[in-house]
């Protein structure tokens, strides 16, 4: 009974040591990342085969695996630039980003973990100096931020092409420039806005002066067309006309004396 405890104790050592082994050997990886292996006596990071996927994994204890998130992630970024002439602008953007799967043995091998400071950072705040630097404080606050945004994201993503990283969307949040510059900006906007509304009451006012003017003009045809048709002898069979109407009426005095010039007759009275 005295000998069994130091029988048993290379078993207890050895237990120990393969359960440590099997501990390091282990790895377990999450949803939505993925497992670079390096072999410490191989060749190094493993760039040829695809990367290690969810679930658990056994590796040689003396190996190790570099675990990245393979996900879509966002950066917010907060950027101080200068536009066309010279003005410093505050922009506020976010970046849609991921690793490139079946590259990220070479994402790690060349850039390493921390791919976003060396690499995505960098190159957005470059691509927005080169954008924003083509535009006025005024094109920047109204009409051209769709335009800035979309511009962004191509200049970076044309920079990130190579470097194993595939950007999604750049989203331009907010353009804050100088209050006295906002201002300004502002006022000149109103400005314009009003001189647009008295265009157009100038405009509105113009057209309605040329609508009274053709219907006084049609109305002037009018009257010389009828003026011309209305020859004596139509005026004469019109006052003769006038004259039997009120003949025939029985409270009717009427007095006629002879005619006019044009050959009509002379009304003195009627009762």
């Amino acid at each position: 009974m005295e000998k069994l405890p130091k029988i048993a104790l290379p078993f207890i050592i050895a237990a120990i040591i393969l359960f440590v082994l099997i501990a390091k050997s282990a790895v377990t990886i999450d949803s939505g990342e993925a497992g670079v292996l390096f072999k410490t006596f191989g060749e190094g990071v493993v760039v040829d085969e695809p990367p290690m996927g969810e679930g658990f994994h056994i590796v040689a204890p003396w190996n190790k695996v570099y675990i990245y998130e393979v996900r879509q992630q966002e950066l917010f970024e907060k950027m101080k630039v200068l536009s066309s002439n010279g003005l410093e602008i505050q922009i506020d953007a976010s970046a849609w980003y991921e690793p490139v799967y079946n590259d990220l043995g070479n994402l790690h091998q060349s850039l390493g973990q921390n791919y976003l400071q060396r690499v995505i950072m960098p190159s957005i705040r470059s691509a927005a100096r080169s954008v924003v630097g083509r535009y006025t404080p005024e094109q920047l606050y109204s009409s051209k931020r769709d335009a800035i945004q979309d511009e962004i994201f191509e200049e970076t993503k044309k920079i990130l092409e190579k470097q194993y990283v595939q950007l999604n969307e750049v989203l331009v949040r907010d353009v804050t420039l100088p209050n006295t510059i906002k201002e300004a900006i502002e006022r000149k906007l109103r400005q314009e806005q009003e001189s647009l509304e008295y265009e157009f009451r100038l405009v509105t006012a113009e057209k309605e002066a040329q609508k009274q003017i053709i219907e006084a003009e049609g109305k002037a045809k009018s009257n010389k067309i009828l003026s011309a048709s209305l020859t004596d002898k139509i005026l004469q069979d019109k006052g003769i006309e006038a004259t039997m109407k009120l003949s025939e009426s029985p409270n009717s005095k009427v007095i006629v004396i002879g005619s006019g010039d044009s050959g009509l007759p002379i009304i003195l009275g009627n009762q």
